[in-house]
């Protein structure tokens, strides 16, 4: 029996290639050596992605940015040869902000462009950005402004930060923007498909959750409208209403209009770059898991993309979850993929977080007796005249 294990973290516990540690040790703990075992970490392009890529054998760097309200602090990034794994989540994320500090109206991506030049400093040729978790409405303008462009009013005065800002924009001067950003290929892990602007759009949709009122929703609106006029003058090209434009804030937009970025859903970037459908194919079993499976791991996360492709190899999938809705789980059987809880009776989540490596390789050596016991069951036939 070849096992691939491809989980992604245990937010709070476990990195992804602990994760898959605790759980072969479990499966080996009952089947000794007569089994493989092969980890592949993996992440959906938000938070954890860079650790999943150092917890393989990439370098981490860190360098100095500006937060999300241009306070200074450190983020790090991945650098595996020459590509580059980022989160601008690290730069300008929620998470980096208390909730009394929320301002959808000023806060800037200008971090999220110094981890860029950071990583084009390094000679980087394909640099992978994860776009989830912003704290930021800008469409991308400080991103820009830190790779060298200029946002002018009518009057040619740069403008302030932040995406409220740019209702003011005239043009966009890009005679010194970074030239390294055309000579390498970017790509955006996004799990939404939101437009820029409109009902589903990033001030919208997205503006509430970083604390923006009815009033500064509309102000953000306007902003980024008008950040879409300008730019599809200057570029000659509109991608306002593209799929995932909306993505941090409209940061989707600002990478596809001004770094010609692609963009594609985070797990099947991080398959790609991991190997894992090389991996699948000499696998007879894939485990993959993540600290909760619910109603929302259908849509762009770690397991449903694990067992996309799995399915896809012929390979049967089972997950492993810290907890499991029941919705999530119905879903998932639906496809053909059996989920597993760690939980051995009632507990606090702390208390499952906390004793996270232990249940993990418990789960993994019940595993490993189901799938033993399962070998022993005689193959049964239906009766004559039933099917």
């Amino acid at each position: 029996m070849r096992i691939l294990l491809a989980p992604d973290k245990f937010k709070g516990s476990l990195d992804a290639l602990r994760v898959g540690e605790a759980i072969a040790r479990g499966m080996h703990r009952v089947v000794g050596t007569s089994w493989s075992t092969q980890i592949v970490p993996m992440a959906d392009g938000g938070e954890g992605t860079v650790d999943a890529f150092i917890a393989a054998g990439a370098q981490r760097v860190v360098v100095p940015v500006c937060g999300p309200l241009g306070e200074p602090r450190d983020a790090a990034f991945a650098l595996d040869g020459t590509t580059a794994i980022l989160e601008m989540s690290a730069a300008s994320g929620l998470a980096l902000l208390t909730r009394e500090q929320l301002d959808a109206c000023r806060a800037s991506t200008y971090g999220t462009g110094q981890l860029i030049a950071a990583a084009l400093d390094r000679g980087v040729k394909h640099i992978v950005i994860g776009i989830g978790g912003s704290a930021t409405n800008d469409g991308g303008a400080g991103m820009l402004q830190a790779l060298g462009a200029r946002l002018l009013d009518a009057e040619g005065r740069t403008l302030e930060p932040g995406g409220a800002a740019l209702e003011s924009l005239a043009r966009v001067e890009l005679e010194r923007l970074d030239p390294r950003v055309r000579a390498v290929t970017i790509e955006a892990a996004a799990d939404v498909d939101n437009p820029l602007c409109g009902p589903s759009g990033a001030a919208a949709v997205f503006g509430p959750q970083k604390g923006a009122s009815p009033q500064d929703v509309e102000t953000i609106e306007r902003a980024l409208a008008n950040f879409a006029r300008v730019t599809a003058r200057a570029l000659g090209v509109d991608h306002c209403g593209d799929p995932g434009a909306g993505a941090a804030g409209g940061l989707g937009f600002g990478l596809l209009s001004y770094l010609g970025a692609k963009l594609r859903p985070g797990v099947e970037i991080v398959a790609e770059l991991r190997g894992l459908p090389a991996a699948l194919a000499a696998a007879d079993l894939c485990v993959t898991g993540e600290g909760r499976v619910d109603d929302q791991t259908l849509r762009g996360k770690t397991v449903a993309g694990v067992a996309r492709l799995a399915q896809a190899a012929g390979v049967p999938v089972i997950a492993i979850a810290g907890t499991v809705d029941v919705r999530g789980e119905e879903e998932l059987g639906r496809r053909g993929i059996a989920v597993l809880p760690i939980a051995d009776g009632p507990a606090t989540l702390d208390a499952s977080m906390a004793n996270a490596p232990e249940l993990l390789e418990r789960t993994g050596a019940r595993l490993a007796r189901l799938l033993l016991l399962s070998d022993r069951l005689p193959a049964r036939t239906a009766p004559a005249g039933r099917s």
